[in-house]
């Protein structure tokens, strides 16, 4: 059996956190004479010890909306991982890089022979990689779509995927998922090779919600044998 920490706001508070009086872990509302816990710079480690240790008590929070979830007990940390979503950015900011350059030259009337040619390349460029969530975590479930079609594929669970059709230098895809603004990443295949890997990491979208916390432990069943 595994233990999930699952946290809610039911009914979220219309108080102005910005009028409360400050506190050293967040802010006394007088409207309702309680302390309201900051926990929008907290991690996840953070957060379980807190409601472990006030478990018993009533709690008034302020949580971004991708804090309101389920957390593991035991939550792991991944030092690679991390390593691996920081190279994830800078491969996003070395393709956006590229699209600008590749915009810019379209606009010159002195490379119409070289943009004539790119057009009518082969698709012959095999894309696959792996999308990690703002934690450096994988991201299951990710759509990934070819620009303007129908074209396209979903992360497995452990947020790898593979693009069902071959691509050419130019083509465009699109990485969303509910809760994260999209990526837009272009390819542009410097190396000549026949396949192109990335790692893309996804940012979520970020909104304050603030109110009385809904803290309840989830517990999965066993299977009926």
């Amino acid at each position: 059996m595994k233990n999930n920490l699952n946290v809610s706001i039911k009914t979220p508070c219309s108080e102005n956190y910005k009028h409360f009086s400050p506190t050293k872990a967040g802010g006394f509302c007088n409207s309702c004479e309680k302390e309201v816990i900051d926990f929008t710079n907290m991690k996840p480690e953070a957060i379980i010890n807190y409601f472990k240790l006030k478990s018993s008590q009533n709690t008034c929070g302020r949580f971004k909306t991708a804090q309101l979830k389920s957390f593991n007990q035991l939550p792991k940390t991944n030092k690679r991982r991390n390593l691996i979503g920081g190279f994830g950015l800078a491969m996003l900011s070395f393709f956006s890089f590229n699209a600008t350059h590749a915009q810019d030259k379209k606009t010159d009337t002195t490379n119409t022979n070289s943009e004539a040619k790119d057009i009518h390349q082969e698709k012959n460029i095999s894309v696959k990689g792996t999308v990690l969530d703002e934690n450096g975590l994988p991201l299951p479930g990710t759509n990934i779509i070819l620009k303007d079609t129908a074209i396209g594929t979903q992360t497995n669970f452990d947020g790898e995927f593979e693009f069902p059709e071959k691509l050419q230098k130019g083509d465009v895809l699109i990485f969303s998922f509910i809760g994260y603004s999209s990526r837009t990443i272009v390819i542009n295949n410097e190396t000549a090779s026949p396949t192109v890997e990335m790692e893309v990491n996804m940012d979520a979208v970020t909104c304050i919600v603030m109110g009385k916390v809904a803290v309840k432990k989830v517990y999965k069943s066993k299977k009926n044998k």
